[in-house]
């Protein structure tokens, strides 16, 4: 019998997103996105201002601050050469996200805006050259600000049109060209980042100062719903036009590895509660029905969103093709304490099982066991195919004198990781694909800064907007290279550090 453990097609890669890679922010009729408006999504007080007599929200960019976003590391300019790095390594797969509004500036224009739509074509091709499937994120925390400023965001149904006009937009201009296709980023986090995960933005506001803490349990239902309706709508529109590309559902599943405590009833009990949060998500977008367990949420909570006729059939015929999804690490429930979510999944107490932590400032545990029990979770539950979409490890790095990075921490997080999807696909698991989070350094959608980095391929720019751009393989560059040419087999990178 073969050691062979990956099918043959296994789509290795690697992940970004246009909002922190691309730059070029107000470039070929490019308008600002909700990202643009902050220094990461832990932000609470976006820069904007209340427009009282028109009625409309307004950037107000702080003279001061550094938006690194606005820049990144300017793949806008730079795209051919940093996937000339990725095709170097052997990728079979390069996730990117289009910028909603450089293809629609402000969202609810009828007709796009070719720029933009030439920009894609530029980078989808060159995908394709280089021996990579595509595989793009319609919204990537990247709603066109005036959709926020102008209307509420998701809460408001206009959106789903808007949604729809841009995704029906692209269908069928990269029809053929791209195969695998996810609606939103993480909609998961659209409970916990409300204004950039779920678009969300009262108009008009009881508080001008502080309109985040205005955003309701029920706002966010809400804008949930007409999210699923707009990515049901999304497959109805990809099946009939380009009937060979598939539509995935993507979340964040670091909180469904969320472990009780101890053996206490209510703790794994609240674990398993826990858990259920991130997966009503695809519940509803896989199952295609609302999940019991959220119907009581909503009657004692007076949080039900309102949902128009015909919209329950739509999300029910229309369910995901396969499910993608982030995982870098666990938590660990217990009653007593509370229970938070950063951009890495659950935060809770700390696990004494796990040894290996990331090194600080993030101190993040390592626990590659954690991605196989959730491949198992979402393989029973949904017996659909499976597609790691984000898993990576960033650490604060410099070149040393000689021009080398060693990052002996990142290639023994990617041996970890890919030992145990080793193990889920034994186990059945139908994995589709690996695709590392960001294989080219990029700023943290968490933080905002460059210092935490990512990429097998390092990229000179700080935290306070300075350094040349120039391009610098890590060592971990020739480990992944090596990982993909032996389909998951030599998993060695001993010989690499030397």
């Amino acid at each position: 019998m073969s050691d062979t453990i990956f099918p043959k097609d296994f789509l290795w890669g690697g992940a970004i997103a246009a909002n922190q890679v691309e730059g070029a922010w107000l470039a070929d009729g490019k308008l600002p996105d909700v990202t643009d408006t902050v220094v990461g999504i832990h932000s609470k007080h976006p820069s904007i201002k209340w427009n009282k007599d028109n009625q409309i929200w307004e950037l107000n960019l702080d003279p001061n601050t550094v938006y690194l976003s606005h820049k990144a590391i300017d793949f806008y300019h730079r795209f051919d050469e940093d996937l000339h790095y990725m095709k170097e390594m052997g990728f079979k797969a390069f996730r990117t996200s289009f910028a909603w509004s450089r293809i629609f500036p402000n969202g609810d224009e009828s007709e796009p805006n070719e720029k933009g739509l030439e920009f894609y074509d530029k980078v989808i091709d060159t995908i394709i050259k280089y021996g990579m499937e595509p595989v793009i994120t319609l919204s990537h925390y990247e709603t066109p600000f005036n959709l926020l400023a102008r209307y509420g965001g998701w809460t408001n149904r206009k959106m789903i049109g808007f949604f729809n006009n841009y995704s029906k937009t692209v269908f069928d201009h990269f029809k053929g060209r791209v195969k695998y296709w996810m609606s939103f980023n993480e909609i998961n986090n659209t409970m916990k980042y409300s204004y950039v995960a779920g678009g969300i933005l009262p108009v008009p506001p009881k508080n001008p100062d502080d309109p985040l803490s205005e955003i309701s349990q029920q706002d966010k239902f809400q804008a949930s719903h007409n999210m699923f309706v707009a990515h049901a709508t999304a497959i109805k529109q990809l099946r009939e036009i380009d009937p060979q590309a598939r539509m995935g559902v993507m979340c964040s599943f670091s909180q469904v590895a969320v472990y009780p405590n101890n053996p206490d009833p209510k703790n794994v009990l609240g674990a398993y509660q826990f858990t259920r949060k991130a997966l009503f998500y695809t519940d509803v977008m896989c199952r295609g029905h609302y999940p019991a367990y959220i119907k009581r949420v909503w009657r004692e909570n007076n949080s039900a969103p309102k949902i128009t006729e015909g919209d329950l059939e739509l999300i029910q015929k229309y369910t995901s093709d396969y499910i993608g999804f982030s995982y870098y690490k666990s938590s660990l429930y217990d009653q007593s304490t509370e229970m938070k979510v950063d951009t890495g999944g659950a935060v809770g107490l700390d696990n004494p099982y796990l040894t290996i932590k990331a090194p600080k400032p993030w101190n993040w545990p390592v626990d590659p066991i954690g991605l196989r029990y959730v491949l198992n979770v979402l393989t029973d539950r949904y017996e659909l195919p499976l597609f790691i979409v984000e898993n990576g490890l960033g650490l604060d790095e410099k070149p040393d004198a000689n021009d080398v990075i060693h990052d002996s921490a990142r290639c023994q997080y990617l041996k970890l990781h890919i030992e145990q999807i080793r193990e889920a696909i034994k186990d059945g698991c139908n994995v589709m694909g690996y695709l590392w989070w960001g294989p080219i350094d990029l700023v943290s959608a968490g933080t905002g800064e460059m210092k935490k980095r990512y990429g097998f391929v390092y990229v000179d720019r700080n935290n306070d907007g300075s350094g040349t751009l120039q391009r610098l393989k890590k060592q971990s560059f020739d480990y992944y290279k090596q990982i993909i040419k032996t389909n998951g087999e030599n998993l060695d990178y001993r010989e690499i550090e030397n």
